[in-house]
């Protein structure tokens, strides 16, 4: 039986997965959303210090005029995320079509711009002030329109270049002029292609693009992932591929990154206008943060317990020794060395515990989030590396901390009666070794 099915997964089940994940657009997607992590991480670093969860440090920032300097790293870093996401997924497009991905980028964040309004209301409602580049569409809320356009844009730009719809010119020409030239003719060409939609859009619906996409696609995208069935096909889908060698993480970060990061976007922006981050507020509880220091606490699967029974209770040399090896990058929330070591990769007697720990947590972490009892995630982010506790105290204070102790021990009940069965299976073939010898 489980033959059969190990083989109807590898043969009917995987083999789609694999084709989905290595796309061109996929690819372009996974690889180029990554560049907004650097200014997320710094911007995490920033938002936490104006923010420090210590009245003193805040009112020392505030008295002394500190807060505007402060914010301003958060406008260069969270408000423009669609920016980078846009020159970053049309950049690798290009780069997986094997053309020169520089001019692709460049047009991209141009027709972005094309696409996006121009004029922004003031604080007081009075004014409109043109001539300006609102940062409310270059944020999260332009996040899904900007890997649209870079998509597109990448995919017209290489497909025009490899068409030869170019200016060539002589080789004695220096790299950077040629470059610029062959771009020349699809820049015009995308640019007034997008000068046309912008008009339609504008004279039809009164509207941009941007704006449309948030309100018909990237709205109801983040109200459906943000749910117990989000959190449920999260969960499943990491734990499940992991478990047949694919990497599930990979597949999980094409389909919901995007999404996450959104939230995240959205739920720093109501703390940026003053509001209670509350889902009143329409504050989101499934964020990237959540999917970090709580699904994947300590790696997929939630392992830490795995690895706590293997370091102190383990009979068999074979299971103690890679406990030992383990426990380290398992702090660190690196479990490859457990996943496939002990192994969990095709092992039948670790397919619950694997696909069930994360599950119970998100849906337990989300309901807590959700009635209020747990804090709900700003913009802060912390480095994926960080030890549980440690992530949670920064991110939460002392609710998320001991939620995140909380996990620890779920795991370990979760986890121990079936790696006890791995252990005296393996402590029963090294006893017979030893026998036999």
């Amino acid at each position: 039986m489980k033959n059969g099915f190990s083989k109807w997964v590898n043969n009917k089940l995987v083999p789609p997965v694999l084709k989905f994940v290595n796309f061109k657009a996929i690819r372009a997607l996974k690889d180029g959303i990554l560049y907004t992590l650097p200014l997320l991480m710094i911007g995490s670093l920033f938002t936490l210090i104006a923010n420090f969860p210590w009245a003193p440090v805040t009112n020392f920032l505030t008295v002394n005029g500190w807060m505007d300097p402060l914010n301003q790293i958060n406008g260069a870093t969270f408000s423009i995320i669609a920016i980078i996401a846009v020159l970053g997924v049309s950049y690798q497009y290009a780069k997986i079509e094997n053309v020169e991905p520089l001019g692709a980028a460049v047009i991209a964040l141009s027709s972005f711009l094309v696409l996006t309004k121009s004029t922004a209301v003031t604080a007081n409602g009075k004014f409109t002030v043109a001539n300006v580049i609102p940062k409310d569409w270059t944020s999260g809320q332009g996040m899904i329109a900007a890997i649209i356009v870079g998509l597109l844009v990448g995919w017209a730009y290489s497909a025009m270049i490899k068409h030869h719809w170019t200016i060539k010119m002589p080789d004695a020409v220096p790299s950077g002029v040629s470059n610029s030239f062959a771009a020349l003719i699809p820049a015009a060409v995308i640019i007034s292609v997008t000068f046309a939609v912008y008009a339609l859009i504008h004279f039809v619906w009164n509207t941009t693009f941007i704006e449309g996409v948030y309100k018909i696609i990237q709205t109801p995208l983040q109200g459906m992932t943000d749910s117990v069935w989000g959190v449920m096909a999260y969960c499943f889908i990491a734990t499940f591929f992991w478990w047949f060698g694919v990497h599930g993480g990979t597949i999980v970060t094409s389909i919901f990154y995007p999404i996450l990061l959104a939230n995240l976007t959205s739920n720093q922006k109501l703390l940026d206008a003053g509001k209670a981050l509350t889902i009143g507020n329409g504050a989101h509880v499934f964020t990237d943060q959540f999917t970090a220091i709580l699904i994947n606490m300590t790696g997929t699967g939630a392992t830490i317990g795995l690895v706590i029974y293997m370091f102190f209770f383990a009979k068999s040399q074979q299971t103690k020794q890679l406990g030992k090896l383990a426990i380290i990058p398992t702090i660190f929330n690196i479990n490859e060395p457990v996943i496939y070591g002990t192994p969990i990769v095709m092992n039948p007697f670790l397919f619950i515990p694997f696909v069930l720990t994360p599950l119970v947590i998100g849906l337990l972490d989300y309901g807590l989030m959700t009635a209020g009892v747990l804090p709900l995630f700003s913009g802060v982010q912390v480095p994926w590396t960080t030890p549980a506790i440690i992530s949670g105290f920064i991110l939460g204070g002392w609710r998320l901390a001991l939620a995140q102790a909380v996990n620890i021990v779920i795991s370990c009940l979760i986890y121990f009666p079936f790696i006890r069965k791995v252990d005296n299976l393996n402590y029963e073939k090294e006893q017979a070794a030893k026998s036999k010898n």
